[in-house]
């Protein structure tokens, strides 16, 4: 949850504000899973901040939704060209990739628990 937490705060995600009057804040929630290695022994815990979805409001903020998801036959289709073309391949790590999204509304949403 620090983890989580100090990317938030590193990356700008958020300012702590008071919500204007007549705004109900987005709701969140901590959603928390456990990465096992190939032993089966646990290798590290995660914490991510996700908004409750049940909030949303169709027509403001409940059909514009993307979560970009890369399938296997384009990841092979991309290595495969890489390979015919001796490009250089490198792995990345993206652990906050939702923090690099730039909004042009004002979103409010409530302060994390255990975070206040």
């Amino acid at each position: 949850m620090k983890v989580e937490m100090e990317a938030i705060r590193k990356n700008n995600t958020w300012q702590l504000v008071d919500p204007p009057t007549g705004v109900i804040p987005v709701k969140i929630k901590w959603v928390f899973k456990t990465k096992f290695n190939e032993n089966g022994q646990v290798e590290k815990y995660k914490a991510r901040l996700m908004v409750k979805g049940y909030s949303q409001r169709y027509g403001i903020n409940y059909t514009e939704v993307f979560a970009p998801v890369a399938r296997l036959d384009t990841i092979r289709m991309l290595l495969a060209l890489a390979a015919q073309s001796a490009w250089d391949v490198f792995q990345l790590d993206v652990k906050s990739a939702l923090l690099h999204g730039d909004l042009q509304e004002e979103i409010y949403v409530q302060q994390p628990m255990g975070f206040i």
